[in-house]
């Protein structure tokens, strides 16, 4: 652990203007950003009596190795700026929060040619309009409903495509459920004002349609048109049904975001209800990693930074009100932030009493069933980590904890196709976002040793690379003695040696496989000059713990946690192997004689092939008919069609190795 008088910054180096600050570790990696109104004298309370720092503080500001800063031009650029570092580099000290579960939305990809309406999860994609989150039984009896009424495009792209190509719509389109644009019965400039009235009865415009449709019905009643008049009858019971299932919990014009908060010394669970035209339509839920020390007003702020942050591509996502059981630190500063977001005002409020107050209550009432749950499932994972990670390095011998684990497997058939696998797992958690796979040819593909070796000097290679290159950016910047000093600048970019891809460094290096494998990839770090990085085998036959230069294995109990994480680790790397080598020779197994064509790379192949359908067509096409393709120019069209046509006789088709059969 470092000591923070090795790069405290000198007396009246720091400036007293506003600005975003950042704390690096040995390798460069950031691990805390904040702002201050006044940066020296934020600053300077890191550095004071350790006996004084709380312990989280304390924690990171003997973990951190350099301090860095930027200054700006107001308190409300510190926030924005503060925002897209911790986005950009998730650090570790940072507030974290995470949604407990995966919430499915209703979803409109208004950026189409005929707008879909589906059930999504996960990340929200620009130019789509988001509804919910839901339930996942209650998402689907909606969208089911609104289809008979908005009977919008929910189809695949592929069901899309097979239909236009063959003129007849699919199922949805035969029931009535969708308006079957894909074969022209609906205009595309109908369908989109269709998805958009779709689209503003989500949003809450829902008494708007159902009284146009009584008036229909009634005009219909009067004409004697029965028919006509019972199914407007039906539609307005589909849309009440779907208005009615939200409860009304305020007045119709209300639309507001009500959270809560219960919290203990580590985590804090938060609670949010989204209440649109009156009626709760929603309802989310998050875990948040208290790893810095930090107010109540400071949560809420980092709370909104997240929850809206993203929402610069769905500003109809941030409702007018946010309610709040405590203003969040520099919340005039805040609000302005999401008006510029929303395109709209925006306010920051704390009910006193009435129905917001009733409702915040019952949004508490939740976050504290959601604390005592997950404290119940914390217990027990957060100990199970702790103690096998504890195991691994007593077992091992290891004079330092195990924050970082990588482990490598080879995949190939035969000797085929090699390819090996990187899995990554920091405090005993596996960080999919670091996962590599690697693509092993020539001499290196002989055996697994050499393949190993290989691997794992290429990894470590990058490490070296990417560390000088740090190092010298660092020079070249004016650090002195640890210390990093102002720069001024924006963001930390690579100039700036900004750690990207493989610059963290393991603790201990976990190979599938036995002795030889364990000496290879020892040898290959001996070779780099690398001695401070463990490196272990774990052998499948027995489950052995290899470690270089020992004649016999480490023997772990099997009971013991250390053991089941070492084969979690090497199951997982396993599978990641595996995926990547049967995509490999899959692709492999397929050869086309487009793949001769110079410049006719696979994006230009695929769109090819959409544009005529088959291969097929491509070959009974002239070359003006080619460059009709997207992304087909004349020249290439040109190549193509000689590559298909040429004097020696109609080229082999596209097969597939394995069977012989040819893919039309």
């Amino acid at each position: 652990m470092a000591d923070p008088a090795s790069y405290r910054p000198r007396p009246g180096e720091i400036p007293t203007d506003p600005g975003v600050y950042r704390f690096r570790d040995e390798h460069g990696r950031i691990i805390y950003v904040g702002k201050a109104k006044n940066l020296r004298s934020r600053l300077n309370s890191y550095f004071a009596n350790p006996a004084t720092l709380l312990p989280k503080t304390h924690a990171m500001v003997h973990h951190a190795a350099s301090v860095q800063w930027t200054t700006v031009g107001s308190e409300l650029e510190a926030l924005q700026l503060e925002y897209t570092w911790i986005k950009e580099f998730a650090p570790r000290y940072n507030l974290a929060f995470r949604d407990d579960k995966t919430y499915p939305y209703l979803a409109v990809s208004m950026s189409e040619k005929y707008p879909r309406v589906q059930v999504m999860r996960g990340e929200r994609r620009k130019g789509t309009k988001y509804f919910g989150p839901y339930t996942a039984g209650a998402i689907r009896e909606t969208m089911d409903t609104l289809l008979r009424v908005f009977p919008v495009r929910s189809c695949s792209v592929g069901v899309l495509r097979r239909a236009e190509r063959s003129g007849r719509p699919c199922l949805l389109g035969y029931i009535d459920k969708c308006a079957a644009p894909c074969v022209g019965r609906i205009s595309e400039e109908d369908h989109r004002a269709l998805a958009e009235d779709f689209c503003d009865f989500m949003g809450g415009e829902a008494t708007r349609f159902i009284r146009k449709l009584e008036k229909s019905m009634a005009a219909a009643v009067a004409e004697l048109d029965y028919e006509r008049a019972a199914r407007l009858r039906d539609d307005i019971i589909a849309l009440r049904k779907v208005f009615e299932r939200n409860a009304v919990v305020l007045s119709e014009d209300t639309n507001a975001d009500i959270f809560a908060v219960e919290q203990d010394e580590l985590e804090a669970a938060v609670q949010v209800f989204h209440v649109r035209g009156g009626r709760i339509r929603g309802q989310r839920g998050w875990v948040v990693e208290k790893v810095e020390d930090a107010t109540q007003a400071d949560l809420w702020e980092h709370l909104m930074q997240q929850v809206y942050g993203s929402a610069d591509q769905q500003p109809e996502s941030i409702p007018r009100q946010i309610l709040v059981p405590r203003r969040p630190a520099n919340h005039e500063h805040l609000a302005e932030w999401l008006a510029g977001l929303r395109g709209g005002r925006v306010e920051i409020k704390v009910p006193q009493r009435g129905e917001k107050a009733a409702l915040m209550e019952t949004v508490r009432q939740n976050a504290q069933h959601a604390m005592a749950l997950h404290k119940s499932r914390r217990a027990g994972d957060l100990t199970t980590r702790s103690l096998a990670l504890q195991e691994l390095q007593e077992a091992l011998e290891l004079p330092r904890p195990l924050l970082r684990i990588e482990c490598y497997d080879i995949s190939h058939v035969q000797g085929t196709n090699v390819v090996a696998s990187m899995v990554v797992v920091e405090d005993g958690l596996a960080k999919k976002g670091e996962y590599r796979k690697f693509s092993i040819t020539g001499d290196a593909a002989v055996d697994d040793t050499a393949s190993m070796y290989n691997v794992i000097t290429r990894r470590f290679r990058h490490y070296l690379a990417e560390t000088a290159q740090r190092q010298q950016g660092v020079t070249a910047s004016g650090e002195i003695s640890g210390r990093v000093a102002a720069d001024g600048s924006g963001a930390p970019g690579p100039a700036q040696g900004e750690p990207s891809k493989f610059a963290y460094p393991p603790n201990l290096v976990v190979v599938d496989g036995g002795v030889p494998q364990v000496h290879a990839a020892s040898q290959a770090l001996a070779d780099l000059g690398i001695t401070d990085v463990a490196v272990i085998g774990l052998a499948k036959r027995l489950e052995e713990v290899w470690v270089p230069d020992s004649d016999f294995p480490v023997i772990l109990p099997r009971s013991s946690e250390g053991l089941y994480l070492l084969q979690r680790i090497r199951d997982e790397a396993h599978r990641f192997a595996i995926t990547f080598h049967r995509a490999k020779r899959g692709k492999a197994m397929t050869a086309s004689v487009l793949d001769t064509v110079p410049g006719l790379g696979a994006a230009k192949q695929k769109a090819l092939l959409e544009h005529f359908g088959s291969l097929k067509k491509v070959r009974a096409a002239d070359a003006a008919e080619l460059a009709g393709a997207r992304g087909i120019g004349p020249v290439l069209a040109q190549a193509i069609h000689e590559t298909l046509h040429t004097d020696a006789g109609t080229p082999a088709p596209a097969v597939n190795m394995t069977t012989g059969e040819v893919l039309d």
